[in-house]
C-alpha cells in the first residue's frame, strides 16, 4: 500500500471568489425587494450568512442571487421557529437540485449527523452512481467541505456538498490518450488540482484502468494526523459506494474535512477522503489502526455496499464483516435450508423412484414447500431478531478463514474484526449449536442459524478477506446437499455474490467444464421465480452437460448468474466481477503480489474451463485475457468460444452445436426413408441465435414455424427460405422478416403486439403469451420439432397432453431436442408412448461441448508461441493448421453424434426401452466406466496408452506436436480423462448399456495383440 507524503494541506488549490463584497450588495438589495426580512436587520443576516457560518466560497461562485437571497430568507424563519421553541441550537438544511448540479448545506456535528447521510444517499443515487463517461452519458463531479462552525447560534458545523456535470478536455479519448489525466479529466478540476494531486491520481487511475477492483492508496499529510484516502475504481461497477464508505469511516470513529469525487472520460472514478479521528472518541484505536481498516474493509464494501443488515452497521450493533457475513449467509439459507420436513422424505420412499413423473410431481412439491415454508423475507426475519448470533457465527467463520487466525484459540485480531469492545469468543461448533438453541424463540429460527453453522463447515477457501476483491467467491464442500433433493453429489459447488447478482457454478469432476449462463428477468415475479429455481436449474444444466460430456475428457459443469432485478442492464459487469471472483479461488499462490495468501482447506490445483452460454457468448475473449492478466497459467484453456483472433473456435460461425443437432435429424429420416425436403418443421429459437440460425442455414426442410425473443412466425406452406437465410446469415431476430413474403395464411405476431387478428380470423389478444405458449397450441404441428432457445422445463407432465392430438397421437412426429432441458423426462417418455420418436438433449445437443473440449486440448497442448502461431485468426489471415483443425473438429463431431444415434436407436430396437431413458443409461454408464478405467492399472501400460491416445487425440494436432510433446504438455489427470473417456465410449457404442461380462476382454482384445501382449 502506497504511502505519500502530501505537502500541500489540501490536494486542491482553496476556492476564492473575488466578486464576494460585491455579491452580498446585490443580495441586500433582492432581500430588500422582497420585504420579508426587516430592513434594518437585512445586514447583519447578510454579514452572517457569508462570514459567520464558514461556507466555502464554492457556494457564492456558484449560486445565483436569488438562491442566495432564499436560503437567508430560509434560515432567517429557521432562527425565529428555534427561538419561539426555546431551541439554542439552529437547523440548517438548504438544497437546490438540478439535472445537471445540486447544493445542499446542513448542520453537521461529526459522527453524528443524521442529515448527511440521507443527503449522501441522494447524491450517489441522483449523482454518482449514474455518472458515466460512455457516449451520450454524463459524469458528475463532488466537492464537499466540513466549515469552521455555524455562529454563535449553533455551535456545531455546517457540511457543504456541491455537484457539478463533467466538461471533459477529451470526451471521447484513444486507447492511446485514456492514460493521460490532463486529457481526460474534468477542465474545472485541472484548475483546482495541485501538480502532487494530478501526479497521484494518475498513477491511481493507470491501476484502475488494468485491474477489475478498486485501487487504494493512503497519503500521510505533513504536520498533521490528518489522513488522506483516494480511492479509484470504474464507474458504475458499484452503486451507492460514497456514502457506504462514510458508514464505514464512521463506524471507527473517523470523521472527514473534505471529500472530492472525480469523473474522467476513460471511464475512471476517483474519490479523494481526508480523515481525522473523532475527539470524543475514548475508546477508539489510534487514527493509524482505524485508517488501516477502512483500507482493508473499502474492497468488502465496493462488492456490497448496503446489506438487509444495514442499520445495525450504522448503529455500531454490527460491523461491515458481521453484516457482509450475514447477507451471504442469508444468501446461502434462501437456497440450500432444509426446509422440506420428514414428511418429504416419507413421500420419496413411498413413490417409485424409477418413475419420472412421480419424480417431477416431487420435484414440483419441493419446489412448492420450499418457497411457502421458509420466504426470503421471513428468513431475514429471524436473522434480524438475533444479531448476537450473527456476532458469534462471524466469529467462527473467521477463525477458520482470516490468515493467521484460524490456528488461534481466541477471537480474530484487529485486522480482521470490529475494533470495539465485544464479548463474543470463538466457540466450537458443540458451543455454538448450545446457544443457538438457547437463543433462538422457535424451531425455524434454530433451522435458520444451524444453516449458518453449515455454511461455515463447508466453505472449503473464500476471497472474504482479500482485500481487492469485486465480488465474494466460496468454494463449498458439497456434502452439505441433501441426499433426498441431490441424489447425485456434484464434486464442486462455487457460490458468487456481488452487488448486482448472484450466480452459482456447479462441476461434476475434477476436470471439468461448461458454459456460463445469464438469467434475466422480465418483472419482478419472474425474477422470484428464478431465484427460487437458481441453484436447481445449475444442477440440472451441469447434469445434463455431464451426460452430454460422455465422449470427452472433461466432466459437467456450468455456471448460472442470476441478475438482481433492478441490474438487468448490467449483464456485462456482472460477468467480469463473476469471473475476476472466480478467478481468486483458482489462482491460489500462483500470482505474487496485489492478491493477499488465503486459507486453502481444498489443498490441491483447480482448474475451471468455462464456455459460453445464453447471454455470455461475447464475453469469453474478456475472461481469458483477464485470466492471462491475472497471471493464471491455464488462461488460454480458460474459456471457450473466444474470438478466432484468440484461438477460439467459435461455435456459431462454424456451426458446430448444429452440426450434432442435425445429424439426429438426418438419422431419423434415413432410418425411416425420409426426404428432409418434404418434411414440415417448427422450431424454437430464431434466426439471432446460434442454433437457431445454424439450423436453418444447414436444414433443407419446410420450415412452418419459429419463434424467438422477438415473436412468433409461421407460414403452413412454408417460410421463404431465402429470407430465413438473410436473417440467420445476418443474426437477427423474425421482427426484421419481410412478411410480403409470407403466404395469405402467414402471420407474425411480436411479442409487443395486442389484439393481433390472425389470417383465420382468430384474435391474439396478448403477443407475450402467444409467443410463449405457440409451441403448446395445437392447432399448429409439423412433421419435425427442433427446439433451438427456450426457457428450462418448457414442455412438462402439466402441458405435455397439449402436444397430443385428439386421437392421443403426437403433434411433431419426430423430435430432436438442441435446446438444454426444453422437455422434463416426463413428458419425453409421455410423447415417446404416444409414438414420437425424440432424441433428448443430452445426445443430440453436444456438438459445442466437443468442439469447446478440442479448443481447450489445443489450448494445454501448444506452447504461448505456438498458439499464436496456428491457433490465432490475425488480419483475417487464418492459419493453416487453424483452418484444417476446425474441420477435423467438424468431422469428429459428426462422427461421434452419428455413432450415439445408432447406438441409441439399435439399444431401442433390442430392448423397446424408451430413447430418453436410454440416453441417460447410455452417458451414465459411459462416465462411471470411464471413471473406473481412471482408477486401473491400464493407464501405467505405456504401449496400451500411447496406441489408445494415437485413436482418441486429433490427429492434426499428433502430427504438428507428436504424442510425447502433448503428454509432457497438458496435464495428467487430463489425458487420464482423454483415455478413460475413449475406451469407455467406444465400448459402450459397441456393446450397449448391458454388456456381457466378457465383452470388454472381446473389445480390448485388439488393442493387446497390437501391442504385443
Amino acid at each position: 500500500m502506497p504511502q505519500i507524503q502530501e505537502t500541500h494541506p489540501s490536494g486542491y488549490a482553496d476556492n476564492s471568489f473575488g466578486g464576494k463584497g460585491e455579491q452580498m450588495v446585490q443580495v441586500a438589495a433582492h432581500l430588500a425587494e422582497k420585504g420579508f426580512i426587516p430592513g434594518d436587520l437585512i445586514q447583519n443576516e447578510v454579514q452572517w450568512f457569508y462570514t459567520n457560518l464558514g461556507i466555502d466560497d464554492m457556494y457564492f461562485m456558484l449560486e445565483p442571487i436569488d438562491t442566495i437571497a432564499n436560503h437567508i430568507m430560509a434560515l432567517y424563519g429557521a432562527k425565529i421557529f428555534a427561538f419561539t421553541k426555546n431551541n439554542s441550537v439552529l437547523d440548517i438544511n438548504l438544497e437546490r437540485e438540478t439535472d445537471a448540479s445540486a447544493v445542499y448545506i446542513h448542520t453537521s456535528q461529526p459522527g453524528v449527523s443524521t442529515t448527511g447521510p440521507q443527503i449522501e444517499r441522494r447524491i450517489d443515487t441522483k449523482y454518482l452512481d449514474v455518472s458515466t463517461a460512455a457516449p451520450g452519458g454524463k459524469a458528475f463531479r463532488l466537492e464537499t467541505y466540513r466549515s469552521l462552525g455555524a455562529g454563535v447560534a449553533s455551535p456545531t458545523q455546517l457540511r457543504c456538498y456541491f455537484v457539478g456535470e463533467c466538461s471533459f478536455v477529451k470526451p471521447d479519448p484513444t486507447p492511446e490518450e485514456a492514460t493521460d489525466i490532463r486529457l481526460v479529466a474534468d477542465k474545472l478540476f485541472l484548475e483546482k488540482a495541485t501538480e502532487h494531486t494530478l501526479d497521484v491520481y494518475e498513477r491511481v487511475m493507470r491501476q484502475v484502468l488494468h485491474r477489475t477492483g478498486p485501487v487504494i492508496e493512503l497519503i500521510e499529510m505533513e504536520g498533521t494526523r490528518e489522513k488522506r484516502l483516494v480511492i479509484g475504481f470504474r464507474q458504475k461497477s458499484t452503486q451507492g459506494y460514497f456514502s457506504a464508505l462514510s458508514d464505514l469511516y464512521h463506524y471507527y470513529s473517523l470523521y472527514s474535512t473534505r471529500k472530492y469525487v472525480e469523473q474522467f472520460s476513460n471511464g475512471v472514478t476517483i474519490m479523494s477522503l481526508y480523515l481525522n479521528q473523532l475527539p470524543s472518541a475514548t475508546n477508539a484505536p489510534p487514527i493509524e489502526v482505524a485508517i488501516h481498516q477502512v483500507i482493508k474493509e473499502a474492497s468488502l464494501i465496493y462488492c456490497l455496499p448496503t446489506t438487509p443488515f444495514q442499520s445495525f452497521f450504522q448503529a455500531g450493533e454490527l460491523s461491515v464483516q458481521e453484516t457482509i457475513y450475514g447477507h451471504v449467509a442469508w444468501i446461502f439459507c434462501q437456497h440450500f435450508l432444509n426446509r422440506l420436513g420428514s414428511e418429504y422424505a416419507t413421500l420419496t420412499s413411498l413413490l417409485d423412484a424409477s418413475n419420472a413423473t412421480h419424480v417431477e410431481v416431487l420435484t414440483k412439491i419441493k419446489k412448492r414447500l420450499r418457497s411457502d415454508t421458509f420466504t426470503r423475507e421471513y428468513i431475514l426475519d429471524c436473522i434480524k431478531q438475533h444479531p448476537d448470533l450473527v456476532k458469534a457465527l462471524y466469529v467462527n467463520f473467521a477463525m477458520t478463514h482470516y490468515v493467521g487466525q484460524q490456528a488461534s484459540s481466541v477471537r480474530p485480531s484487529l485486522s480482521y474484526q470490529r475494533l470495539r469492545v465485544t464479548d463474543v469468543h470463538a466457540m466450537t461448533d458443540m458451543q455454538l449449536h448450545a446457544l443457538i438453541k438457547k437463543k433462538v424463540n422457535n424451531a425455524h429460527e434454530q433451522m435458520v442459524f444451524e444453516a449458518f453453522l453449515t455454511f461455515n463447515q463447508h466453505v472449503l477457501k473464500t476471497n472474504f478477506y482479500q482485500p481487492t476483491k469485486v465480488a465474494l467467491s466460496f468454494r463449498l464442500d458439497p456434502a452439505f446437499l441433501s441426499v433426498i433433493e441431490y441424489p447425485t453429489k456434484p464434486y464442486g459447488v462455487f457460490l458468487v455474490v456481488g452487488p448486482e447478482f448472484r450466480g452459482f457454478h456447479i462441476r461434476f469432476g475434477d476436470v471439468a467444464r461448461g458454459g456460463i449462463r445469464m438469467i434475466r428477468s422480465r418483472n419482478p415475479e419472474a425474477y422470484s421465480i428464478n431465484l427460487r429455481s437458481l441453484f436447481d436449474e445449475n444442477f440440472s444444466l451441469a447434469l445434463t452437460q455431464t451426460a452430454k460430456n460422455k465422449a470427452i475428457p472433461e466432466m459437467g459443469s456450468k455456471g448460472t448468474i442470476l441478475l438482481d432485478f433492478a441490474a438487468q442492464d448490467k449483464p456485462r459487469v456482472a460477468f467480469e466481477k463473476y469471473v475476476d471472483a472466480m478467478l481468486d479461488l483458482l489462482i491460489v499462490g500462483q500470482t505474487p503480489g496485489i492478491k493477499e495468501k488465503i486459507v486453502d482447506r481444498y489443498g490441491k490445483p483447480e482448474i475451471l474451463f468455462f464456455g459460453p452460454d445464453e447471454g455470455t457468448a461475447d464475453f469469453m475473449d474478456w475472461a481469458s485475457q483477464h485470466a492471462r492478466q491475472r497471471g493464471a497459467s491455464f488462461w488460454k484453456a480458460f474459456t471457450t468460444g473466444k474470438s478466432q483472433s484468440l484461438g477460439g473456435i467459435p461455435h456459431d460461425i462454424y456451426g458446430m452445436t448444429t452440426r450434432s443437432v442435425h445429424q439426429y435429424v438426418l438419422g431419423i429420416l434415413k432410418k425411416l426413408n425420409l426426404k428432409e425436403e418434404d418434411c414440415t418443421k417448427m422450431q424454437t429459437g430464431g434466426p439471432d441465435g446460434d442454433l437457431g440460425s445454424n439450423e436453418i442455414k444447414i436444414s433443407k426442410d419446410k420450415t412452418v414455424g419459429i419463434v424467438d425473443g422477438s415473436g412468433v412466425l409461421y407460414d403452413p406452406v412454408g417460410i421463404d427460405r431465402a429470407e430465413m437465410t438473410r436473417l440467420a446469415n445476418e443474426r437477427k431476430m423474425i421482427v426484421h422478416f419481410d412478411i410480403k413474403k409470407l403466404s395469405p395464411q402467414g402471420f407474425r405476431v411480436l411479442v409487443d403486439e395486442n389484439d393481433v387478428t390472425l389470417p383465420d380470423g382468430t384474435v391474439v389478444p396478448n403477443g407475450l403469451l402467444f409467443r410463449n405458449e405457440f409451441h403448446l397450441k395445437q392447432e399448429y404441428s409439423s412433421t419435425l420439432f427442433v427446439p433451438c432457445g427456450g426457457r428450462p422445463e418448457a414442455v412438462d407432465i402439466n402441458n405435455v397432453h397439449l402436444l397430443l392430438n385428439a386421437d392421443g397421437s403426437p403433434r411433431f412426429k419426430y423430435i430432436v431436442e438442441g435446446a438444454n432441458l426444453f422437455f422434463t423426462q416426463p413428458a419425453r417418455l409421455r410423447l415417446e408412448k404416444a409414438g414420437a420418436i425424440i432424441f433428448k438433449d443430452a445426445s443430440a445437443n453436444k456438438g459445442g461441448v466437443t468442439s469447446s473440449s478440442l479448443e481447450v486440448l489445443a489450448a494445454l497442448a501448444f506452447n504461448d508461441a505456438e498458439f499464436e502461431q496456428h491457433m490465432c485468426v490475425k488480419d483475417s489471415k487464418v492459419p493453416e493448421f487453424y483452418a484444417a483443425y476446425v474441420k477435423e473438429v467438424q468431422e469428429i463431431i459428426e462422427r461421434g453424434a452419428a455413432d450415439e444415434f445408432e447406438a441409441i436407436w439399435a439399444e431401442a430396437e433390442r430392448t423397446g426401452t424408451p430413447k430418453a431413458i436410454i440416453t441417460d443409461t447410455l452417458s451414465f454408464a459411459i462416465v462411471k466406466l470411464s471413471e473406473e478405467l481412471g482408477t486401473t492399472s491400464l493407464w501405467d501400460n505405456k504401449a496400451l496408452r500411447k496406441l489408445v491416445l494415437e485413436e482418441a487425440l486429433p490427429k492434426l494436432l499428433l502430427k504438428q506436436l507428436g504424442l510425447d510433446t502433448i503428454l509432457a504438455r497438458v496435464p495428467e489427470s487430463y489425458t487420464r480423462a482423454i483415455f478413460g473417456a475413449y475406451l469407455a465410449s467406444q465400448f459402450i457404442f459397441k456393446f450397449g448399456t448391458s454388456p456381457s461380462q466378457f465383452a470388454f476382454f472381446t473389445f480390448m482384445s485388439p488393442y493387446f495383440a497390437r501391442i504385443g501382449q
